[in-house]
This record gives structure tokens, C-alpha cells and sequence, in this order.
């Protein structure tokens, strides 16, 4: 079966939730005899990369308008592409990716999988509204991540005839092993035990309200990432006089796991339905750690659940979250349940494998029945 991923990013460029769901569902469906190829734009193209799971494919982004990248070129290579292939899956929102399927013309089943509701460009949703219901009602079907979000989307409302929920997976597998050195410098580094913050620093990640909830403590925090409010984020750690909470910048991905494993919980104060799933939440799932999060209406409370994984606090609220770390430090032993809670719940509904079975099962529906 041959599948055709569409996306504005996808590496060795971009890593960001999407593209990880997608690699990590390009190397668990290999098993299912699934060849994989993915399209993607970027300013600097690079040459066709070919793994033993996925052939990636780049054409040139002339123009980006509001995080829509627009290539004029890669109109040809998608219809080359999507000829090929025996089903073309979509990764939304891209509102250029819209326009390119209903241009070319291709009559390959189609699926999309919804990751987000756009939230934050309210000055374009008119002027797009009516090109994106053109384009969700001409797919064959839609895939949302999480029950959570497919309840609280006003846009999914209007397709839950065609929509079914596969939430994303991870593999523990693909992820480095890290050395004795590597756990020796950070524990060495981190001697108490600390809260682990992992992502890109955007502004609906809550960091701003992570650090004032840190205030009048001394709780350990660890932030690892770095993106565009990185250093509003120092400015105010700063004006806090925050001694107990470190700016790690990006690492390489040993250290990225050799902290996860050493973390004493995982905390995620995402304010904002910009935050559909939480990859990294589901990271802190897979290690074991507890977690904290916000209740925002989407995947994250589909991970994390209140009292049994970890604490969901109201979004926006840095005393809710400041008690909620604080309980949590003071009982080791609840720490230590939630966090066996959360590993169970992550065997159970999030491995790779069981994402890549669902959506294989899926593209053998559509294929038989278009």
C-alpha cells in the first residue's frame, strides 16, 4: 500500500508535534507493509531523503503569509506523487495544502488528519472559512487525535458523520538510550528532584504562567526548547529573581531522554487550544513521570487524567498550578502512583503500533469502498 503524507514541514528542518506524529507513524506502519512517502515545502530544499520507512520529498516555499507556506512549484510534484499512491493523507491546518487538493484534481481516496483548530489568525478566518469547509466536505474522511477534541471543535461538529478519532503514538523504541555519562551529568547537574518542561516556546504553551507560579517557591523547574518568546520568558525569570528555574535551550535527543528519565514529574501549562495534543505530555506518559496540565478542552486531558496520571488545573491560573506542583513534591509516594498510571494508560491507548493498526485498518476501508 502505497501513502502519501502532505505537510508544510517535515524534517530534517522541522520538529515539531506533527512532524514526529507523522515519522512516528511512517516507521510503525512499515511493519504493516505500508510504503510511505512524504511532501513537504521549505525555503532550502533539500535532496530526496529515503529511510527504510519514509521517502521524503521537498519542494521550494516562495512565500509565507501567517505560517502558510505557499510554493508555486509544488503543484506538479504533488499530482506526480499522489498518482503513485494508493491514498493521500492530509495533515491540517494548512490552508495553501486546501487549495493545492482541490486544484489538481486527483481522484485518490483522501483523509485528513485534524490536528488543531486554527485559533490564532481571527483577522484571515473569514476570508478562509469558506475555502476550508470546501475542502473538509471534498475528503473522504476525517481523523481527530483525541475524543476530547473532536467533542469541543466547532468545525469537527459539522463532520462527525465522517470523523473517527485515532490518537497519536509513540514508539519508546526510537527513542536513544541515554549513556551512564549522560544520566551522571544531569543528575549532577539537577541534584533535587525537578519538574521537566519540553517544547518549543510559543505563546500558548502557558511558560508565562508557569513562572509566576513558581514565584514564592523553590521548586526545582527545568525548560527544555527554545522558539519565539524565548527571551520575554528570561526577561521575566529575571524580574522574578527565578534561582530555581533553568533555560536549557535545545539539546540533543540523549539528553532530551536522560532528563525525562531523571525528572521527578512533567508539567505542561499550555493555556490555549493552540495545544491540540501534547506530544511532549505524552512523552512524560511514556517515561512513567506524573503529569500536570491545563484543562483546555483538547488532547491533553485525554492523557492526562485529573487525580489518576496527574493534576489538570484550570488554564491560566498560576496558583492553581503552583499548588498543584507543590502537592504533588510533598507526597513521593502519590508522585509515584500517578506516574505508574500514566505509563499504563500510555501502553494502553498511545503506542505507535496501535496508532499505525488503526490507520492502516482505515486506509483499507477507503481504498475498498472509493
Amino acid at each position: 500500500m502505497k501513502v502519501l503524507h502532505f505537510y508544510k514541514t517535515f524534517s530534517p528542518q522541522a520538529f515539531g508535534g506533527t512532524e514526529m506524529s507523522i515519522r512516528q507513524l511512517c516507521y510503525a506502519s512499515k511493519h504493516l507493509d505500508v510504503s510511505n512517502s512524504i511532501l513537504s515545502l521549505s525555503p532550502h530544499p533539500t535532496d530526496v531523503i529515503e529511510t527504510d520507512a519514509y521517502t521524503a520529498y521537498q519542494a521550494k516555499e516562495h512565500i509565507n503569509i501567517a505560517s502558510n507556506a505557499i510554493s508555486f512549484s509544488v503543484f506538479k510534484k504533488f499530482k506526480e506523487l499522489a498518482t503513485a499512491s494508493d491514498i493521500i493523507h492530509y495533515h491540517f491546518p494548512w490552508p495553501f495544502m486546501d487549495i493545492v487538493h482541490l486544484l489538481s484534481g486527483i481522484k485518490k481516496p483522501t483523509l485528513v488528519t485534524y490536528e488543531s483548530d486554527i485559533v490564532r489568525q481571527k483577522l484571515f478566518m473569514p476570508l478562509y472559512r469558506p475555502l476550508m469547509h470546501r475542502f473538509l466536505e471534498d475528503v473522504d474522511h476525517i481523523v481527530a487525535t483525541s475524543p476530547n477534541y473532536l467533542k469541543t471543535s466547532k468545525v469537527l461538529q459539522c463532520y462527525q458523520h465522517k470523523t473517527s478519532v485515532i490518537p497519536i503514538g509513540l514508539d519508546k523504541n526510537t527513542y536513544p538510550t541515554p549513556t551512564r555519562a549522560a544520566l551522571e551529568k544531569w543528575q549532577q547537574t539537577f541534584q533535587k528532584p525537578f519538574f521537566l518542561f519540553v517544547g518549543v516556546m510559543r505563546h500558548y504553551k502557558g511558560l508565562h504562567i508557569l513562572l509566576d507560579a513558581a514565584k514564592n517557591t523553590d521548586l526545582p523547574i527545568v525548560i527544555l526548547g527554545s522558539g519565539p518568546v524565548e527571551m520575554v520568558l528570561k526577561e521575566q525569570a529575571k524580574q522574578l529573581q527565578l534561582k530555581h528555574v533553568f533555560f536549557l535551550g535545545v539539546l540533543p535527543e540523549e539528553d532530551k531522554v536522560a532528563l525525562l528519565s531523571l525528572c521527578y514529574a512533567i508539567v505542561f501549562p499550555s493555556h490555549l487550544r493552540s495545544e491540540a495534543f501534547g506530544i511532549s505530555l505524552l512523552e512524560g506518559a511514556m517515561f512513567g513521570k506524573p503529569l500536570i496540565s491545563s484543562e483546555i478542552g483538547t488532547g491533553t486531558s485525554y492523557i492526562n487524567i485529573h487525580k489518576e496520571t496527574g493534576y489538570v488545573v484550570p488554564p491560566s491560573n498560576p496558583e492553581a498550578l503552583r499548588k498543584a506542583m507543590q502537592d504533588l513534591y510533598d507526597n513521593k509516594l502519590l508522585a509515584e502512583q500517578m506516574g505508574k498510571n500514566a505509563e499504563i494508560r500510555y501502553q494502553t491507548l498511545f503506542t505507535a503500533d496501535k496508532m499505525a493498526s488503526a490507520y492502516y485498518a482505515l486506509y483499507q476501508k477507503l481504498i475498498n469502498i472509493l
